[in-house]
């Protein structure tokens, strides 16, 4: 059983590197703006569903970029077909990311505290 998840684990990652690839070089997509990462992507067992967890910055317009991001995915669903060769290729399911955020934003109320007491660690 754990051979199973260890090579679960390895097609999640695959599947995580190759879609930043195709996202980042190889898409084409007008409505797709900003730095997307792909922070983590969670492939059922049956490889028929991939849940593709991306953090979008620098956008102007976020859900325009998410709906960007399902509207190619025929694309990139043919584009990791070809890369990664596997009996089927998921259907990919994308959803908003935020950590990333959110982190920025403790860092930034975290470095406002250290200014506010003037730099002296308490």
């Amino acid at each position: 059983m754990p051979k199973n998840n260890n090579r679960q684990g390895r097609i999640d990652e695959e599947y995580r590197k190759e879609l930043s690839q195709i996202i980042s070089y190889d898409l084409k997509e007008p409505s797709v703006t900003g730095m997307i990462s792909v922070t983590r992507v969670k492939v059922t067992p049956d490889l028929k569903y991939a849940k593709v967890s991306v953090s979008i910055l620098n956008s102007k317009n976020i859900k325009e970029t998410l709906a960007g991001l399902k509207k190619s995915s025929g694309y990139l669903r043919s584009e990791l077909a070809k890369r990664i060769n596997l009996r089927n290729t998921p259907e990919l399911v994308f959803e908003l990311d935020e950590s990333l955020e959110y982190g920025a934003r403790i860092d930034s109320i975290l470095n406002d505290i250290m200014k506010d007491n003037g730099g002296n660690k308490q």
